[in-house]
């Protein structure tokens, strides 16, 4: 049986998050250099994103390069930016052929300014799809997030436009990143590392964790595919008991 016949079309993750780790431990292991697992990790990408595409996922966000990322070889850096902008060269006519609209969080203005413009370019061209958003987290970082989600909502507060008694979780997420997306469902961490790394810290409160030993680079829709199945066993209780939900 195929594996994918086993998944529940109407039980699937809304926002699923992916953690893509291990491209340099991968190209490592191969005797190569850590850019070439980073080239073949961009492959990794198109796969998940037309495997969620094609089951219906409604949003996908992938943690693309952190904040802390900055501080990796001058070179790595530069490889994984070129990489990005070939990238979205590339994908375009895929992201418009399949509905997919492309968003971006973390500090943008921090990437180089070649990749800034090509990546408002896509997004522009994108933002009218709706079959699935898919969303880059590049030069993000969830404590930065907060940080200035807070002074955002502290100004307001000064100015009078918002009372302290207002502030709540709705009132977060509307000066989050994410403020046009839902919670995340499912954080998939890939390479066999289990940690959270800074990544949607607020936006994975009630997320199911799944972790595998797949370096990224070897991620297939089959291994998503797990992923998900294994996330549709599992009784999201959200603070209740099982015999609240039955």
């Amino acid at each position: 049986m195929d594996i994918k016949n086993q998944i529940h079309i109407d039980q699937l993750p809304q926002h699923i998050a992916i953690i893509m780790d291990g491209n340099g431990r991968w190209a490592k292991q191969k005797g190569k250099l850590r850019v070439f697992g980073h080239e073949k990790g961009s492959k990794a990408v198109k796969r998940v994103v037309e495997g969620c595409a094609e089951l219906g996922v409604k949003n996908l966000t992938l943690y693309a390069f952190s904040t802390e990322n900055w501080n990796r070889p001058r070179l790595e850096v530069q490889t994984l930016m070129k990489l990005l902008i070939s990238s979205l060269k590339k994908e375009i006519k895929t992201l418009q052929k399949n509905n997919i609209k492309l968003n971006a969080i973390g500090n943008l203005k921090a990437l180089p300014n070649k990749v800034y413009t090509e990546l408002m370019d896509v997004i522009e061209l994108t933002k009218s799809n709706n079959h699935l958003t898919l969303t880059l987290a590049l030069s993000y970082g969830s404590r930065d997030e907060l940080i200035n989600t807070i002074k955002e909502i502290s100004i307001k507060v000064k100015n009078n436009i918002i009372s302290p008694e207002k502030i709540d979780e709705s009132v977060i997420n509307e000066h989050l990143y994410t403020q046009n997306l839902p919670d995340v469902d499912l954080l998939i961490r890939t390479s066999g590392e289990q940690r959270i790394s800074n990544f949607l810290l607020w936006q994975i409160a009630y997320a199911e964790l799944y972790f595998t030993n797949v370096y990224w680079p070897d991620f297939t829709k089959q291994h998503l595919y797990e992923a998900i199945i294994n996330y549709q066993k599992r009784e999201r209780r959200f603070g209740k008991t099982s015999e609240q939900l039955s």
